[in-house]
């Protein structure tokens, strides 16, 4: 741990699980660099304060109604939180910024969720440097950015008959990995990217959740289109200090998944997880079911309450379903991720390949099966099974034969043995570029040097 450098950072994450936690270790990273570190927060989905009592937290009133709250429309939800958030963001930041003259730590910088577009007209009037966070990959972003030349090519809006097409301009995507959201009004999505990307670019840099290694050309054709620093440090939760550190999670972690994959052998068990907002039909749950027992390998499958369509919980699953499999299968409502993947009885994971997980997934040299849901789960699952090669992609829709040929593929055949083989190579890449001289250290430094030379711009306009 530094020595507090007497500045502090204004961190605000997207209150959606899968940017929460990054925000987080993001701002355990810069607090055990000597930052001070306050986090500003709407009330929807809040982490408790009490888990980090390094960091100050301010809460802010976001306004969503009950209903708005629990949309599965996704982007209506992010539109309003864009919309709603913009007040109350602004008034408390201004107060803060308001106390750098009496301060002894004045606030250096805004680092806001790049999501949050409205934060750099904020920040704008407040004279106050934006820095933007990125909790998805390099990769993802390429596509937002290529959205207008998209659209001008007719790939969007996605027509059905072209789904297997190539997308020339950005290999190795097909039509269908597009990153789209299911929303009441397409043009909302392309309203939110377009901000989404031109914020960034009139940002003051831009902080990456992921390693050169991994990708290397997706980082390389951003730096030269958006002609900014870009700085990627992570994977953010394998840094020293955050890999102990709470996590916020907005459901209760079952911690019966490590004692019962302790009476696992090793690297037999395919972990199951969709994330934290797909929904899954029962016709498609019971092929999920069928395609587990069958397989004859041990199971730990995580089913959020709700996440099962018309159900509670497990209402679908036949009769004695658990019982007739003799404790080869466990299904909890959430577990701790992390944990999971890094025990040595997991030998596979089967993934909706949000970013996190798909990180966490390579961080532990787990190889991956994959079934993106919607938006840069799409992309990420072309990258792991095409690109990168640690994993196979469920294509053709849920039935139960082809899920129990790809777990058999991946954990007892050749091509197995060889996805393995990469993924523990990338594994030791991920481990390497945090250590000193590696390339995440190295821009982490570069990252702090550069908040250093945003503070003395602040301090001089505001002069």
């Amino acid at each position: 741990m530094e020595q507090r450098k007497g500045r502090r950072l204004v961190l605000f994450p997207l209150p959606l699980q899968g940017h929460i936690n990054p925000t987080l270790d993001l701002a355990n990273i810069l607090h055990s660099k000597g930052f001070s570190i306050t986090l500003i927060h709407t009330n929807f989905n809040s982490p408790n304060p009490s888990n980090y009592p390094h960091f100050t937290f301010h809460f802010i009133q976001d306004g969503l109604s009950e209903s708005q709250a629990s949309t599965n429309d996704v982007v209506s939800l992010l539109t309003l939180l864009n919309i709603k958030c913009v007040e109350p963001f602004k008034e408390c930041l201004r107060k803060l910024v308001s106390d750098n003259d009496v301060s002894e730590e004045p606030v250096s910088c805004l680092i806001s969720d790049a999501i949050f577009h409205f934060t750099q007209a904020v920040a704008d009037s407040l004279k106050l440097p934006r820095i933007v966070l990125r909790t998805g990959g390099a990769s993802s972003f390429v596509v937002f950015a290529a959205f207008p030349l998209l659209r001008e090519k007719g790939y969007l809006p996605i027509q059905a008959s072209r789904l297997e097409n190539q997308v020339v301009e950005l290999p190795p995507l097909k039509v269908k990995d597009l990153p789209v959201i299911n929303t009441h009004n397409p043009k909302t999505l392309y309203q939110l990217v377009d901000n989404l990307v031109n914020t960034t670019k009139a940002s003051s840099g831009l902080i990456w959740n992921t390693f050169e290694d991994l990708e290397q050309s997706s980082l390389a054709s951003i730096s030269q289109q958006f002609s900014l620093p870009i700085f990627p440090i992570g994977p953010f939760h394998k840094h020293n200090l955050v890999c102990t550190s709470p996590k916020s999670s907005l459901l209760a972690e079952d911690q019966t998944s490590i004692s019962w994959l302790n009476t696992q052998p090793l690297k037999s068990v395919i972990y199951v997880s969709f994330g934290s907002l797909a929904a899954t039909s029962v016709r498609d749950f019971l092929e999920i079911a069928w395609g587990l027992a069958n397989s004859e390998h041990p199971f730990l499958w995580v089913v959020r309450p709700g996440s099962v369509l018309r159900s509670e919980w497990l209402e679908a699953l036949p009769s004695g379903f658990l019982e007739n499999l003799s404790g080869r299968g466990h299904i909890v409502k959430w577990a701790p991720q992390q944990k999971v993947l890094a025990h040595q009885a997991v030998g596979a994971f089967w993934t909706h390949n949000g970013w996190n997980s798909t990180l966490e997934s390579i961080c532990e040299g787990v190889p991956m099966i994959c079934l993106p849901c919607f938006s840069d789960q799409k992309v990420n699952a072309r990258y792991v099974s095409q690109v990168w090669k640690v994993g196979l992609q469920l294509e053709n829709g849920l039935e139960r034969g082809a899920i129990e040929k790809t777990i058999t593929e991946l954990m007892r055949e050749k091509e197995g043995d060889e996805i393995r083989g990469r993924v523990s190579k990338l594994q030791e890449m991920a481990n390497n570029c945090l250590e000193k001289g590696g390339t995440s250290y190295e821009s982490l430094e570069s990252l702090i040097s550069h908040i250093f030379s945003l503070e003395s711009f602040t301090f001089s306009s505001s002069a």
